[in-house]
């Protein structure tokens, strides 16, 4: 690992993540993204709150990650082929939110005294960037993947014990039934199962039974392991998933 530090900023060259993607937890997150909903929506309004910094540094892709030891911004400005990396240490016993909290409010600071003292905000966005690292021979480009997403409800292959993956099958119609054969089975209250989740899988069934037979999608941008700002929509959205 390559380290070093400019002014207060500390940078490194790889980053290592396999908790929640939100505060980096192991606990009881198994192979989810994140431990939570709550502590994804926490991360995502932290974020969003304070989009104007972004907003006055003219950014049109922007990421947001962690490690263990540092958190990362890194923004490409509109006009520009450099990606600037804010890079600052973790705080301990903080999580990731409340350091970019800390991280945003000292740029946004920077940022409002060099415009009141030069009056010119292109200049106070100069100066928040001579804080940052430069990298203009990033390896991995900023510019965001784009995913398409099945327009299914989760919970429905739950139900059915069914993975992501499985939607791809050329046999999919024939997987469907045959895990609802095996959970209604299970579930059926002739047979002593709970008639509310026998619905549950039923009605399952009936989602993916009719997305089998016309699959739509909806896209999304972004990256599958980094928060992503929408410029577009002015707000962050979460890591997508990842395609394999």
């Amino acid at each position: 690992m390559e380290q070093g530090t400019k002014g207060n900023i500390v940078f490194s060259q790889n980053r290592k993540n396999t908790g929640c993607l939100s505060c980096g937890t192991t606990e009881s997150v198994g192979r989810r993204k994140y431990c939570s909903i709550e502590c994804r929506q926490k991360l995502r309004r932290t974020l969003n709150i304070r989009t104007g910094l972004l907003k006055a540094l003219n950014t049109r892709y922007a990421t947001f990650y962690f490690t263990d030891s540092i958190i990362v911004m890194d923004v490409l400005p509109y006009g520009s082929k450099e990606i600037f990396s804010f890079i600052y240490p973790r705080t301990d016993g903080k999580k990731p939110a409340d350091d970019y909290c800390k991280m945003a409010d000292m740029l946004g600071n920077a940022w409002w005294a060099e415009k009141r003292r030069t009056n010119k905000k292109y200049l106070a966005s100069q100066y928040v960037f001579d804080q940052a690292h430069r990298n203009s021979k990033a390896k991995n480009p900023l510019k965001p993947q784009e995913i398409k997403i099945p327009s299914v409800k989760g919970k429905s292959l739950i139900q059915l014990k069914l993975g992501k993956q499985d939607l791809e099958s050329p046999e999919l119609q024939k997987l469907i039934k045959k895990a609802y054969r095996l959970q209604a089975k299970k579930h059926h209250p002739d047979h002593g199962g709970n008639a509310l989740a026998f619905r549950k899988i039923h009605r399952a069934y009936q989602e993916l039974v009719t997305w089998a037979e016309s699959p739509s999608f909806v896209k999304r941008r972004g990256f599958p392991d980094k928060w992503f700002y929408d410029v577009n929509n002015n707000r962050w959205v979460q890591p997508t998933p990842n395609q394999e």
